[in-house]
């Protein structure tokens, strides 16, 4: 209200929630949306997503797990990896899906590597435990042996 030039300021976008509150919880970073390709700029491609919102894919986010490029009207699943409700933007990848995918899948590998080390490396050290241990006394005793076996085969060619 600006009483001195005797005017009223009305505003209708002020009585609505504002809905970029509401995205916030719906695209947070790494959630995955299913999205259209609507339009295409030098640096990416416009996404329309659910609820009317539309996000921004750089060129480099746009790889498909074949290795081809997106294309306009397609549709596919966009992981958020950048939400902005100040600056009403959602910067979107496709690509970031089946890497995390395939990293996921090499550490699971890895892990299941180490597993089998650890579990290899722990029956070999239970079977070195159990195995008997020749000592020096041992050896004393076989040589004392020997020396009696060569002593009965020399008395019994005499």
């Amino acid at each position: 209200m600006d009483e001195e030039n005797r005017r009223l300021s009305l505003g209708h976008k002020q009585l609505e929630e504002n809905p970029w509150d509401v995205f916030e919880s719906i695209f947070t970073v790494g959630s995955i949306h299913q999205g259209t390709i609507i339009g295409t700029s030098d640096k990416g491609m416009i996404v329309s997503l659910p609820y009317g919102v539309e996000g921004f894919a750089p060129n480099r986010h746009l790889k498909k797990e074949d290795g081809s490029q997106a294309k306009n009207d397609e549709t596919m699943d966009f992981k958020v990896i950048e939400f902005s409700k100040e600056n009403k933007k959602i910067i979107l990848s496709h690509s970031r899906i089946h890497e995390d995918q395939a990293f996921v899948a090499r550490t699971a590998d890895a892990e299941g590597k180490n597993a089998d080390q650890k579990n290899t490396k722990r029956a070999v050290k239970i079977i070195n435990e159990n195995l008997e241990r020749t000592t020096l006394g041992d050896l004393d005793v076989l040589a004392g042996l020997k020396e009696d076996l060569e002593k009965e085969e020399k008395s019994k060619k005499k």
